[in-house]
Order: structure tokens, then sequence, then C-alpha cells
């Protein structure tokens, strides 16, 4: 997942990805393997509004991210998804780093270059 925007008044996760997206990535390293209504039922304290298709939605769309994979599974309800995480969260930070310093490389190099300098130990 490249970051198509970095939000400089956000912290960690919420920088690059949408706040809730940034709970859900949250929970699921830690999860690993979850279904929409596990990460629902973990997020509802918190935003009692929320509603369950609008996890489901978002899971979705950090699977269209490459963020996460979803598996279809036969149970007892009939067929739910499960989810898995692609990549570890140093990875996915590692990643959203390279990329923000490459984007400040190619656009700004001359300064990017002095200020990593400066800052260099």
């Amino acid at each position: 997942m490249e970051p198509h925007e970095f939000k400089l008044t956000e912290e960690g996760l919420k920088a690059v990805l949408p706040p809730l997206e940034a709970e859900i990535m949250e929970y699921m390293w830690k999860a690993r393997v979850s279904t929409a209504g596990e990460v629902y039922e973990s997020l509802r304290e918190k935003h009692p509004d929320l509603r369950r298709s609008t996890v489901s939605i978002l899971m979705n769309r950090l699977c269209d991210k490459g963020l996460l994979k979803r598996e279809v599974s036969k149970g007892r309800g009939g067929m739910r998804y499960i989810y898995k995480v692609t990549t570890t969260r140093d990875e996915f930070e590692q990643r959203v780093v390279e990329s923000i310093l490459d984007a400040l490389m190619s656009n700004f190099k001359e300064a990017t270059f002095a200020y990593l300098s400066k800052i260099k130990k």
C-alpha cells in the first residue's frame, strides 16, 4: 500500500489511513485473523453509532489497499469472510516512510537531503 495522502496534523496510522480504518488495522495486527463481526464488536463500545455494514465496507477497502485479504468460510450461519493481515505493522510503517521519503527526494531533493544531513547523528 502506497500512502496517497499524508496528514501532517494526525498521529500514527491516522496520518495515512482514515481514522476507522486505522483502528481496524490496530485490531487486526493484534488478532492477525478475524471476521468483520468480531472487529465490529471490538469497536462498538467506543463507537456506539457504528454499523456492522460500515465495518465490512472498511475492511473490504483495506483489502483493496492490500493491507488485508479475505477468504470465504462456511459455517453454521452460512458463508462468511475471514480477514487476514497481509503485512506486519513494522513492514507497513517501513513502506510508508520509504514512500514519503522517495516523494520528498523526487520533489524537493536538495531541501530533503539538506534536512536529513542536518539531523543525521
